[in-house]
């Protein structure tokens, strides 16, 4: 990743009804308790919290803790970030259960997109899910974001688990209309 890019990484992105924090071994307690639900997992790479945990706290992606009401309650990061094509993904998101449908995702996602297109510039920005998952199908095409196809056989996951991987996008010719969407569903929320 590029210096420049990295020093305009957000520590903090925040928003009315959540705050993205960058992930740090403050969050772990919180974040344990927030995924102890299996289903929080069912659709993710790895099966628990402890193992999420372990490879985000040493990996190269860029992870948030969500919080509502100062509490970790579900993670998203910035992940395959190329400054030199402008572009990122948004992915390894995950909340509670007692999260969804409150507009706590929408507005993570809100945020994070927000930072990505017009504070580091990207011209796109990409997202990946489980084919078989239709809840982040249906969030991601709600956003809206482009769906662009499924990658067969794509990965490995919770151990040899072979995954399709449903991918969507938003360009930055799309990012005014997509930004004021978002900002009427959240409104909503009020």
């Amino acid at each position: 990743m590029s210096s420049v890019m990295r020093e305009r990484l957000p520590r903090r992105l925040e928003g009315r009804l959540v705050t993205l924090d960058v992930l740090g071994p403050e969050h772990q307690e919180g974040l344990r308790a927030a995924g102890a639900d299996p289903e929080v997992w069912r659709w993710m790479r790895v099966s628990d919290v402890d193992t999420w945990l372990r490879l985000m706290l040493a990996g190269n992606d860029y992870a948030f803790a969500i919080l509502r009401d100062g509490i970790p309650v579900g993670s998203s990061s910035y992940l395959s970030i190329a400054p030199e094509h402008r572009r990122l993904e948004i992915g390894n998101t995950w909340m509670h259960p007692s999260t969804w449908g409150t507009g706590a995702n929408v507005e993570a996602k809100y945020l994070l997109l927000r930072h990505a297109f017009e504070e580091l510039g990207c011209i796109r920005v990409e997202f990946k899910t489980d084919a078989k998952n239709e809840r982040a199908r249906a969030a991601l095409a709600a956003l809206p974001s482009q769906f662009e196809g499924i990658h067969r056989k794509h990965m490995l996951v919770r151990g040899e688990v072979r995954r399709d991987s449903a991918w969507y996008s938003v360009i930055d010719d799309e990012w005014p209309r997509v930004k004021a969407a978002l900002e009427r569903r959240l409104a909503a929320k009020r």
